[in-house]
């Protein structure tokens, strides 16, 4: 604001006009509390026109309780997708169970040390020259390649989670596993790796497989097992149709023979 001055001071007049303005924006300053929970619950933060605000207009930021028919959304949206994961690791499992094929050679790339700690060390030279040829040249270097890189990086980086570990002796040599490490037999070493690469596969880790053609489809849903699961929710869910009191037989349809 310029003030026009007269012999060097403010004229009276420019002075009332500016306590004018100045009084009451201090005034209500004063009025307003420092701290949001002390304000006069019938003063806004934000002046509004009259009769823009009431009880039913809802304030942004104040905590709302959400209806019982949005409480029932959220129940039946959370009941949805539990279901959901429910029919796609079915679908996946069942798909397993019809495709046993899946657990070929051709997931060595998907852990190749777990592969050559559980598969390798138990095929006869004669097994392996038949997977050699079925993957051919460039199958088994990529083999070999990702298997000497997966085995440096266990060296430099040990997972303590893992199922098996590497470790360098005195001399920089790789040293065996342990004894509770290693297989007793080549069936139990297949079970174990199968069983891995079974969790791979129904967790969603197999980058390379199709899965909206399985968790999508309707003819993976095992029908049998399904109407098994109807069945027992059923028997589960009925009441006999006789009560037994102190002392007393059961009487009615008991499923005894009385002959």
């Amino acid at each position: 604001m310029n003030f026009e001055k007269a012999g060097g001071e403010t004229t009276s007049r420019q002075l009332e006009s500016l306590g004018a303005r100045i009084l009451p924006t201090l005034a209500c300053a004063q009025t307003i509390p420092s701290h949001p929970s002390s304000r006069p619950t019938n003063m806004p933060y934000f002046a509004a026109p009259e009769g823009a605000m009431d009880q039913n207009t809802p304030v942004i930021g104040t905590d709302t309780e959400l209806s019982p028919a949005q409480v029932s959304s959220d129940d039946t949206q959370r009941e949805r997708e539990r279901e959901r994961r429910i029919s796609v690791k079915n679908r996946r499992k069942f798909y397993l169970d019809q495709h046993p094929e899946y657990f070929s050679s051709d997931l060595e790339l998907a852990d190749p040390l777990l592969y050559d700690r559980l598969i390798r060390r138990f095929q006869t030279p004669a097994e392996r020259e038949a997977e050699g040829r079925q993957k051919g040249f460039s199958g088994i270097l990529e083999a070999d390649i990702l298997r000497s890189e997966a085995k440096m990086e266990a060296l430099a980086n040990p997972d303590r989670n893992a199922l098996f570990t590497y470790k360098r002796g005195p001399g920089g040599e790789i040293l065996a596993e342990e004894k509770d490490e290693i297989p007793m037999s080549k069936e139990e070493a297949y079970a174990q790796w199968k069983e891995v690469m079974e969790w791979r596969f129904l967790n969603g880790e197999d980058t390379d497989f199709d899965y909206p053609s399985v968790d999508d489809n309707e003819s993976m849903d095992d029908k049998k097992q399904m109407d098994q699961d109807e069945e027992d929710a059923y028997f589960d869910s009925e009441e006999p149709s006789w009560d037994l009191e102190d002392g007393k037989e059961p009487q009615g349809e008991t499923g005894i023979q009385d002959f």
